[in-house]
């Protein structure tokens, strides 16, 4: 058995939070583990966010060439290899692997041990033998695809994130189970490659997201032929003809797929840790922590997916600076609550940030919608994008409680109106700034600039000009 290690801080998880809090700790000086069972980098670059995106933008860059015609190209039939678009999203994976490598972080003076660990008290884990003590420790253990216990389905192949990256064998039809961002982006994307999809969601798509807005990327789907059948439980699934499989639904009708991809929701990685014996309290939904995001033990951290809340990296990545703000120098900082945005990027991408309509209403009582379409933006126009619009809802006296935007680059455009609902902007401010023409984002300064219409082109604004005009 190895000589026990104590060390300052020991991070639990290699993903994007837990590498950010031992890069961090580690070059401030503190003496860090890093304990990573499975791989460098975590769900984000191996599973989810990087390959994910690959994959999304192989699909439009075919779909392109297919709908070429519309600035007077000729179209063409994209010629979909399988094999050498997994190879691509590979590489881009490769490409950005070193960044988070046990290489790297060794480098930059991190102890990092593989393997899994498990608590054996308050202060001390157990990796594969090997004792670590530390002053604090931070689970950074992420989250992994909540398979339902759907009957049958464990008698049949199915895929998740963690799998459909390295499957490279061809699809004729694939079934997505599940109406969240991992469903709808991957079936865009494999529709797009010129595979046949059906999306089954029990309730609509996007519940989380604005629901006129989430209705634009449905219709967007449902036009390139994704076939979304919502409202819909699946009842069991079975194996079908010709070693497909026979997805049976609560109305009676059976689909009939080649292949499977469950996305029906993520749960907490806090198996096999023994949470018990540190004192952690935690639920099927992740460990439970306070503002500080120490766990019921204080000596302990809970970050990203595994903390419950919002399942984004870059909210991990917030958490991480609020953990060595707490766990170095000992200072109260909080986690955000609010002005946390989240994007989808089908196409077109969803982006949203601050209160939806209800929750403003419920919030500020009298509220102002905004809103101002693509189709009326020059850029979109140049580019042949026009599918979407900005909706920002404001309070009474102006202030910016919540943006969503659906459109093309959407993810990019919610960035001010991020800034704008974290400080308390009113639309005024956002209105009066000057925005570069020809660009995408002027769709918010216009939908801005339309909050004082009502109050600048009327009966009383006419006759002031009328009447300061009789002055010369």
């Amino acid at each position: 058995m190895s000589a026990p290690i104590e060390v300052d801080i020991c991070v639990i998880g290699a993903g994007s939070g837990g590498l950010s809090v031992a890069a961090g700790a580690s070059q401030m000086g503190a003496s860090v583990a890093l304990v990573e069972r499975h791989l460098m980098g975590g769900d984000c670059l191996n599973f989810g966010c990087v390959p994910s995106k690959a994959l999304l933008a192989a699909g439009k860059s075919a779909h392109n060439m297919e709908t070429a015609g519309r600035f007077g190209l000729t179209a063409a039939d994209p010629g979909v290899d399988v094999k050498a678009v997994r190879q691509h999203v590979r590489d881009v994976i490769a490409g950005i692997a070193p960044h988070d490598s046990v290489e790297r972080f060794r480098a930059l003076g991190v102890n990092v041990i593989e393997g899994a660990a498990r608590f054996t008290g308050r202060k001390e884990v157990d990796v594969a033998g090997q004792s670590i003590t530390a002053r604090r420790f931070v689970i950074a253990t992420g989250s992994s695809p909540f398979v339902p216990p759907i009957p049958g389905l464990d008698q049949v192949p199915y895929l998740t994130n963690e799998t459909i990256f390295e499957y490279d064998a061809p699809m004729a039809h694939l079934v997505v189970i599940g109406g969240g961002p991992i469903g709808v982006e991957m079936s865009q994307a494999h529709q797009r490659l010129g595979v046949q999809v059906t999306l089954i969601e029990k309730f609509r798509i996007l519940a989380n997201d604005d629901i006129e807005m989430a209705g634009v990327v449905h219709n967007s789907l449902a036009g390139e032929g994704v076939n979304i059948l919502t409202g819909r439980n699946v009842e069991s699934v079975a194996p079908g003809q010709n070693g497909g499989i026979a997805v049976h639904l609560d109305d009676g009708q059976v689909i009939s797929g080649s292949h499977i991809l469950v996305a029906a929701g993520r749960k907490a990685n806090v198996a096999d840790l023994n949470l018990e014996a540190a004192g952690v309290d935690y639920s099927p939904r992740g460990i439970a922590v306070d503002p500080r995001l120490r766990t019921s033990n204080k000596k302990i951290f809970a970050i990203g997916d595994v903390a419950g809340g919002l399942q984004f990296t870059h909210v991990a990545g917030h958490h991480a600076g609020i953990v060595i703000r707490n766990a170095l120098f000992r200072l109260p900082a909080k986690a955000k609550q609010t002005a946390i945005p989240w994007v989808t990027y089908t196409d077109p991408e969803l982006a949203q940030v601050g209160l939806q309509e209800a929750a403003a209403r419920a919030e500020a009582g009298e509220i102002r919608i905004l809103r101002f379409p693509f189709a009326e933006n020059d850029r979109a126009q140049a580019e042949r994008d026009t599918t979407g619009l900005i909706k920002i809802i404001t309070a009474k006296n102006g202030r910016v409680l919540g943006t969503t935007i659906v459109g093309p680059h959407a993810g990019d455009l919610i960035q001010p109106w991020v800034l704008a609902v974290e400080k308390g902007f009113k639309i005024g401010t956002m209105a009066g700034a000057i925005w570069p023409y020809p660009t995408f984002g002027e769709v918010g300064h216009r939908a801005a600039g339309s909050y004082f219409i009502p109050k600048l082109f009327t009966d009383r604004t006419r006759a002031i000009v009328k009447f300061l005009a009789k002055f010369g």
